[in-house]
Parts: structure tokens; sequence; C-alpha cells
């Protein structure tokens, strides 16, 4: 070995040994922070914005500004559990990209906890069984989630963060070869993300539309003929051979995940309110429900129309804002809202997701 590749061999271990100092002493700072909080909310998703947003603007480089984010989001989970471990729900079973939201979310020391629908994630968050929710609200290429938007209408679960994952779909197979392929396990989000891929590689295999991702993975490991869309995750799970990485027909597949929770979220600086509302059943009353956003200077970021589920044709409107609910132009918009919509219901104000 040269003295040159010695000697910074020794520097490396000294900056190592630094480090661990320090990663002991920010942990020792969030344990006086938790003895402080005597008991109150241990987890607070603006403040972890706002750390992720200083660093990654204060970040000097080689390391990226995504590896440098990840990196503090797993020492913020770390020194988190010291106090209290957080329990997510996730769509699973293990191996969705549900649970990848969850953990890039929470970090690996939060005890993420599967359920078989959205809905039952949905019900272990209500009924306190877990501490927060991850569920997909929208996807890039093929829209809304339904059922979430559903959900949310009468849920008492907040929203209070959003995180976003960029889908990279895999053909997942026992055997090693493509030969052989008599149908096709995934979810029909993925089934339909990667629609032109199928059509020209393996045109006439059946597609079978599943609950999950991994669940298909599942299905794929115990079949021969079989194969699956899912992630990279779900093959080393389900022990399957990875065929073809990347078969989405658009590279810029990105779904969007919200974290659901009990409580609010406090400003942190660069925030988005959800909201849902229906119109009275007037004409121009759709539009009148726009103009309090537009004279108050709020920018709209989504506007998707569902089925009320109450009566026939009547529909709600599913709104994203920019800011939060307690900044002055938000806070009149939603005062005007009151007095013109049939219903509103502030879903929450959480900070924009962290890329």
């Amino acid at each position: 070995m040269s003295d040159a590749l010695q000697t910074l061999r020794q520097r490396i271990d000294a900056v190592d040994d630094e480090l661990l100092r320090l990663l002991a002493q920010r942990a020792r700072l969030a344990q006086e922070v938790g003895r402080l909080k005597q008991g109150n909310l241990f987890y607070r998703p603006e403040r972890e914005a706002q750390v992720l947003r200083r660093i990654k603007a204060a970040n000097p480089g080689p390391l990226s500004d995504e590896a440098v984010a990840r990196l503090f989001r797993e020492i913020m989970s770390a020194c988190l559990a010291l106090e209290q471990p957080l329990r997510v729900a996730y769509l699973g079973p293990p191996g969705t990209f549900s649970q990848a939201a969850a953990v890039k979310h929470f970090g690996h020391a939060a005890q993420t906890v599967d359920c078989p629908s959205i809905d039952d994630v949905f019900r272990q968050a209500e009924a306190g069984m877990v501490d927060y929710a991850v569920v997909p609200v929208e996807n890039s290429t093929e829209g809304a989630i339904g059922r979430t938007l559903d959900l949310l209408l009468d849920t008492s679960l907040k929203i209070c963060g959003e995180t976003v994952v960029r889908v990279h779909q895999c053909l997942l197979r026992r055997e090693p070869v493509r030969e052989g392929i008599e149908r096709i396990y995934s979810h029909p989000q993925s089934l339909a993300q990667c629609h032109e891929w199928l059509n020209q590689h393996l045109p006439g295999v059946a597609r079978v539309p599943v609950s999950s991702n991994a669940e298909a993975a599942r299905l794929a490991a115990a079949e021969p003929q079989a194969a699956a869309i899912a992630g990279e995750m779900a093959a080393e799970i389900y022990g399957l051979t990875l065929l073809e990485r990347n078969i989405e027909d658009d590279p810029n597949n990105t779904t969007r995940f919200l974290v659901l929770g009990r409580h609010d979220a406090a400003p942190s600086g660069q925030d988005k309110t959800s909201l849902v509302m229906s119109a009275p059943n007037r004409p121009g009353a759709v539009y009148e429900l726009l103009g309090p956003f537009a004279r108050h200077g709020v920018s709209m970021t989504k506007l998707e129309s569902r089925p009320s589920g109450t009566a026939l044709w009547d529909y709600v409107f599913y709104v994203d804002v920019e800011g939060h609910r307690e900044e002055e132009p938000v806070a009149r918009s939603l005062s005007e809202l009151k007095n013109l919509a049939s219903l509103l219901k502030v879903l929450g104000s959480y900070p924009v997701a962290v890329l």
C-alpha cells in the first residue's frame, strides 16, 4: 500500500470519528427537544422540511442535493426514533411503491405497516393504530387515484405532508427468460403505464390487474408461467429475476403521495393547501368558486372533479393552492369560499415535497 493511500485512509478515519461524535451530539440534542415537548407531537413535518431545504441550499458538493437530503432524512429518522418510533401505514404487501414513499418520507427508523387496501390504510390511521398513513393520490401518466380522493372527502385525517417517487417499472419473473410468459400481474395503473412497452415486447400475453405491484410479485413468485410488473424492491423481497428495467412508457413517470395524520402542519415557508368543495346548482357557480383565489393572488396548482356519490351528476372539486391556510391570502380566500360553496372542507396545509 502506498504512503499516499495510507494517509488518505487515515484522514477518512479521522473524519468518520468526528462524524460519529457529531451524530451523537445531535442525537442528545434531539432527546432534549423531546423532553421539552413533554409528550406533545415529536414529529413536526414543517420543521423537517425546513431542515432539508436549508441543508440542500448549503450543500457544497460533491454529493448531490438529493443524496444529502436522503442522508439527513435518515439522521432525523433515527433521532426521532430515540423518543418514539413512528408507525406508518401504507398500501401493501411489502415491496410496493407506497412503502418506498413511506420510507423516503419518514426514513428507515419508522415502522412501516402494510395494509391490503387504501381503505384499510385510512382505517388504521383513523383508529389510532398507526401514527401516520401514506397514500397515493396522483400519477403523472395516469392521473388521479380516485379511491384516495373519495376517502379524503369523509375522513377526519388531515394532510400533513407529501412526497413524490419516481416510478421505474420492471418486468419480474422466477425464470431468467421472457419465453413462456402466459400472464402478467400488476396494479391497473402500472399496466397502463407500461401499455406500449407490453404491446411491443409481449403482445397477446394476458394482463391481470391485482391490488398492488407487490401482490403481483408474490403471485408471479408462485407461478412459473407468470410475470409481474413491479419495482426492484419487490424483486428482492420475493426472489424474482429482474428481466427488464424501466419499461414504463414515460421516463419521467412519477407518483405523488399524501401523508395523513391527526394534526395539521404549521407553516414552513413553502406550503400547499388542499381542499374539496362543491358549487350550488346555478349558472356560473363553479366560476364564482374560483374568484376568491384570483382576487387574493393565490395560485391554484390543481383542480380535479369527482362524482360526489350523493346524487346523479353531482360533482365535487378537489383543489390544491400555493400557501398555508394561516397565511393571509389563503385565509381570506377560504373565508370568502365559505359563503359561496355548498360544501367546503380544508383537507390540510402542509410543506411542499422536498425532492
